[in-house]
């Protein structure tokens, strides 16, 4: 009886760690291949491949947070400032800039009322600098 060629195991272990995350139409072709040479069985080649592109996009998933976690984690190792940072920030200074209007209401209200004590603080200013004068005398 003659030998049966042996499958690209390789080929396949790629395909199910996710080293590439495969396109049914691949994955279609290497187990149609395999049947071919008996190694899957005809019945079985559908569940195969949706079992093999299943597991590759598993993979590529798990590569793809493993690759954004080291990124965020570099990310914050410099200092840069994310896009998070940014919203969080815009919120603190929407409810502060918010508390403030109420306040600066107020307080120009309370202004407009009061006479300006400037005239009187230049006039003690005045005679504290004459009372200075005499007392160095």
């Amino acid at each position: 009886m003659a030998s049966l060629p042996t499958p690209n195991w390789r080929q396949l272990l790629e395909l199910g760690m996710g080293a590439v995350e495969p396109r049914r139409a691949q994955v279609r072709q290497l187990v149609n291949d395999l049947v071919a040479q008996g190694q899957v069985a005809r019945d079985q080649a559908t569940t195969t491949v949706d079992e093999i592109v299943a597991l590759g996009q598993a993979r590529a998933d798990e590569v793809r947070a493993t690759v954004r976690a080291e990124v965020q984690r570099q990310v914050r190792a410099l200092g840069l400032v994310t896009h998070d940072d940014l919203v969080a920030l815009e919120r603190r200074l929407a409810r502060r800039s918010a508390a403030a209007k109420p306040a600066a209401k107020g307080a120009s209200t309370k202004a407009a009322k009061k006479p300006a004590p400037a005239k009187r603080r230049a006039g003690a200013a005045a005679s504290k600098a004459t009372a200075t004068k005499a007392a160095a005398s």
